[in-house]
């Protein structure tokens, strides 16, 4: 039945989304009061459009429908009683409405027979509504040092944006209002771009084929949803009726001629690059008119090769060679825009991006994997979107769909049907890693989405809704290696035999003796794929009043529904209704205040539901121990086993097996009834709430002259129901005095457990199993978030200076109990002691973009990035253990709360210092013929050299925010520091 009431208020909601308005105020310029009855004409030459439409009783009309380009330009004709004016060229990005006043002098002037620029026309204050945002424009890209045409880079000079901290090294690299950054939504021209298994982009989109980006941080219009974080919207580039375009080349030749740093830096994926890295990327765009006037494309293409080296150091086996790996991006990206007619269009847009990280062997340092273990990282993802609009009379629409998928294989290994084997050395030391990874990573993901959108206009009244359908199958393959892993040990003579052999760094897993003595074999069990589908549905209705001509109010109602949160419950989350509100207020000609109030729900992260199926399992004991845990009252009494519990990734360990001929296995499932796991999962018996955030903001706005704009803003927005873990079988809390610190042993903790644990078995019913789990865990959505912010900014186009500059300035504070989908409690299931600092908590942010341009076709670009410290979080240092309670949970330096935390400390109690950075970008365009230049260019990051220990992109384990010791002991070890200063050299042509 709850079912039926979706779908109903999913199809009322299509009856009136949003595409994009332009809103022209017009004013008398001597009585400032809104011109009725006044003809504004609308002109884009680049497409040859030209609209002409008559101004209402608040001296405002509204051009409806229009497309996403750059551009436009409103302007008036002479009259008996006006002189003629004219806007400055304007820029619509996707799903954007924005405003523009024109200020009418009288025809008496000395200006009757000028059309001039009307001052009010600049103005870029956000007169619609309440939505804290922030913009860049392709030009501003073009003129911003970034490395490797990378989006990325560029997004945490915003207001509200900074550089994350992620739990993997490909995880985001951009957190918005402190959150992690896999909860960020991404899109192109308002479509979806989610890898859904985890987060972050489907198709990491190159500079080359944006027209904006925009960064919705607070407040947004209730069209958006599915991210309690922020929005990164994407508005690709459009052709025209000229052929335009660039082809480039870029290199940054690395270390000859970088500075110099011990600490390994990272490649554009996130990973750790050291010796020999070097990069070189070439890409081609071109747009124009298959049809004036009628059929425009854009094309893009971008390619880079990453070159890198490891060390492959094996004394004993004489082996010290460097083995070279390479990384490939390649990006394609096409759309197509076609006008049918004045009121209908259509665009195709295809994104197709390949993407292999090699893992060639060797180490940054030196390491023992051989070229024979080699892997590759594969992220592909293609989308191919179709969008319609049209309109009719007072009602206009967009009818869209786009298909995309993603496959993410973590470790495709250069010798897929091989086992792996790790050798140790007479003293156990590990000399050699050969054959397979060791595991299986492939997750694929296919998605169908929908979208419905109209708009009805009204005198004061602009009236939208929407409903947007999204369907996810995903499908994955993990766990052990069906192949099997073997770890060896070899005698002296084995080893002085391989030594003497030659072979070198194409030892293989063959090469070994074959009577070479089995330590220990691993097979994975379920050697099959798993998933199931994702669907979310949404919709909206939503009211933009004016209810004056100095006053907007917005006031909407989303509704989301994802079926994910059913978890192992009968019944997903249903009620996610969320309400928006804000106003818009015109204090004067220059000036505005706006504020509001809104709900946003996130989505399910696929990742909580799959952990929850790969790490289960079915089995007789099991499932007995699911079933004492409703008997003690520790899961709901009417808890159905089979729908939380799944057959899922299972290893089996042997000893005395002969090397290279272990058991498939088929020949073991026998041992996966009592196998004894350290932790196992299920499916939450009450479901997921979708986590969600209260958004508040209130903000000033001043167009300070023609090329100068400032504005502030306050955000506060209150996160609940976010991801956590939570441990069924938790030990008993233990408290550590940190006057007198007392480690409790494994056993010890073990027998606290609800059930206890003993010999790896425990005693249920009297009967003891050994076919269950010390820790049981479930997601639970519990978290809090608390974040405040105040943003200054100050921004100066440039007009007919030589100069532009952008300044903004954030004071934020950002606490929470919970991390990450996989963040659990330090003792116990005590997230009270876990409230705290963010990881991405930031205290002060400081961004400024300074561009001279001293002659014509030159461009000198600073731009400084000044951040007070990331958290650190102090665990035991000094006690044999950073398990101090004895629970298991200490994970060695793991920041997520798995590791126990220095006595008498709090979650993330001390700071790393500022981090500050400078980059330049020098660029000189020489004219080649009327219609083409030739631009040189090169940009210097970390200009001083700064050795940064904070405030840049990092995983988290491998970083300088996790410590052993107290804050008072001033102990600390440097792990990692910010990039040195590097070079990056560029040629691109014109036309």
């Amino acid at each position: 039945m709850k079912q039926f009431y979706i779908w109903v208020l999913l199809f009322v909601a299509t009856t009136v989304f949003a595409q994009q308005d332009l809103t022209v105020s017009v004013l008398d310029a001597t009585t400032n009061t809104p011109v009725e009855n006044f003809s504004v004409i609308l002109e884009n030459t680049s497409r040859n459009l030209q609209i002409s439409q008559l101004t209402n009783e608040q001296g405002k009309v509204v051009f409806r429908n229009l497309e996403a380009l750059d551009g436009y330009q409103v302007r008036t004709e002479v009259t008996a009683f006006y002189a003629a004016e004219r806007s400055n060229l304007i820029s619509i990005r996707s799903n954007q409405n924005p405003n523009v006043t024109l200020i009418l002098r009288s025809s008496t002037s000395e200006e009757l027979d000028e059309v001039v620029l009307s001052f009010g026309s600049t103005s870029k204050i956000n007169r619609q509504d309440a939505e804290v945002s922030s913009e860049l424009k392709a030009a501003e890209l073009q003129e911003i040092p970034v490395e490797g045409r990378d989006i990325t880079r560029v997004l945490y000079r915003l207001p509200n944006v900074s550089q994350a901290t992620g739990f993997y090294p490909e995880a985001p690299n951009v957190s918005i209002n402190g959150s992690n950054g896999l909860f960020t939504s991404y899109l192109i021209d308002g479509m979806d771009n989610n890898e859904r298994f985890l987060g972050g982009q489907k198709f990491a989109i190159p500079s080359g084929f944006v027209k904006d980006i925009t960064v919705l941080t607070s407040n947004f219009s209730a069209e958006y949803g599915l991210t309690g974080s922020g929005i990164v919207d994407i508005t690709p580039k459009s052709g025209s009726n000229e052929l335009t375009g660039e082809a480039f080349f870029i290199t940054r030749p690395g270390p000859a001629i970088d500075g110099t740093s011990s600490f390994a830096q990272r490649d554009l994926s996130g990973n750790q690059v050291k010796d020999g890295f070097a990069r070189y990327q070439a890409g081609v765009g071109v747009g124009g008119a298959f049809v004036k006037d009628k059929t425009f494309y854009y094309l893009n293409f971008e390619h880079t090769t990453d070159v890198k080296d490891n060390l492959l150091n094996v004394p004993a086996l004489g082996v010290s060679e460097t083995i070279r790996g390479t990384n490939t991006f390649d990006y394609f990206s096409a759309k197509v825009d076609q006008i049918w007619t004045k009121n209908f269009r259509s665009s195709v847009r295809a994104n197709i991006g390949f993407v292999e990280i090699e893992k060639q062997g060797g180490g940054l340092d030196g390491g023992v994997a051989f070229p024979s273990s080699a892997n590759t990282q594969q992220r592909n993802s293609v989308l191919l979107a179709l969008k319609n609009a049209y309109s009719f009379g007072r009602l206009s629409g967009e009818t869209n769909i786009q298909y995309s998928s993603f496959d993410w294989d973590y470790a495709n290994p250069l010798n897929a049907n091989a086992p792996q084997v790790t050798v140790f050395g007479t003293n156990d030391e590990t000399l050699a890693v050969l054959g397979h990874p060791g595991f299986l990573f492939h997750q694929i993901e296919k998605t169908v989405q929908v979208q419905q959108k109209f708009k009805y206009y009204l005198d004061n009244h602009i009236l939208k809704s929407g409903l947007n359908y999204i369907r996810g199958d995903h499908e994955m393959f993990g766990g052990g290696n069906p192949n099997g892993n073997y770890t060896v040990k070899l005698t002296q003579n084995e080893i002085d035999a391989l030594n003497s052999s030659g072979m070198g760094s194409s030892l293989s897993y063959n090469d070994l003796p074959a009577n070479a003595t089995v330590v220990n074999y691993n097979v994975e069990l379920r050697p099959a794929s798993f998933g199931t589908h994702q669907d979310i549905y949404s919709a909206y209705i939503e009211d933009l009043w004016s209810v004056t001509d100095k006053l907007n109010l917005t006031i909407g109602l989303r509704y989301d529904y994802d079926n994910l949160s059913k978890g192992g419950s009968e019944e997903g989350d249903y009620n996610n209704l969320a309400p928006r509100f804000n106003f818009n207020y015109k204090l004067s000609g220059n000036s505005s205040i706006r504020g509001g109030y809104g709900i946003a729900y996130d989505k399910v992260n696929y990742a909580v539901y799959s952990d929850a199926l790969q790490q289960n399992t079915n089995t007789a004991d099991y499932k007995l121990q699911l079933q004492e845990f409703i008997d003690l009252g520790i899961l709901p009494s009417n808890t159905h086993i089979d729908a939380i519990t799944f057959n899922g990734n299972l290893s089996a360990n042997l000893s005395n097996v002969t090397y290279l001929q272990g058991p498939t296995a088929d020949q073991l499932q026998g041992q996966r009834e009592g196998a004894f796991s350290n932790e196992r999962r299920i499916l939450n018996p009450n479901g997921y709430d979708n986590p969600y955030s209260h958004q508040f903001s209130l903000g000033y706005q001043l167009q300070v002259d023609e090329n100068k704009l400032f504005y502030a803003d306050i955000v506060h927005n209150r996160g609940e129901n976010l991801f956590r873990l939570r441990n069924l079988n938790a030990a008993a809390e233990y408290t550590v005095d940190p006057n007198n610190v007392v480690v409790r042993t494994t056993g010890e903790a073990d027998a606290t457990r609800p059930i206890p644990i003993v010999n790896n078995s425990a005693v249920i019913g009297g009967q003891t199993v050994t076919g269950v789990a010390r820790n049981v865990v479930m997601s639970e959505t519990a978290g809090k978030s608390r974040y405040y912010a105040l943003s200054l900014n100050y921004q100066k186009s440039k007009g007919q200076d030589s100069y532009s500059y952008r300044l903004n300035y954030t004071l934020s504070s950002l606490e929470n109990d919970t991390e990450d989908i996989n963040f659990r409690a330090m003792d116990g299931n005590n997230y009270s002691n876990e409230w705290g600092p963010s990881i991405n908590d930031r205290t002060h942010n400081i961004n400024g973009i300074y561009s001279y341009y001293p002659f014509t076709g030159t461009t000198l670009t600073v731009a400084g990035l000044l951040q007070s410290g990331q958290p650190i979080n102090r665990i035991p240092l000094g006690f044999g253990t950073t398990d101090l309670n004895g629970d298991g949970s200490g994970f060695g330096e793991a920041y997520q709360g798995n590791s126990d935390r220095f006595p008498g400390e709090s979650r993330n109690s001390d700071r790393l210092p500022w981090s500050t950075t400078f980059d330049v970008g020098l660029q000189q365009q020489f004219k080649v013929t009327s219609g083409t230049k030739i631009e040189l260019r090169v940009d210097v990051f970390n200009l001083f050299n700064a050795e940064n220990l904070s405030g840049y992109s990092n995983n988290a384990t491998q970083s300088n925010q996790i410590q052993g010791g107290s804050s008072a002991s001033g102990l600390f070890t440097q792990r990692n520091a910010s990039p040195p200063r590097q070079f990056q050299f560029a040629v691109r042509y014109l036309f």
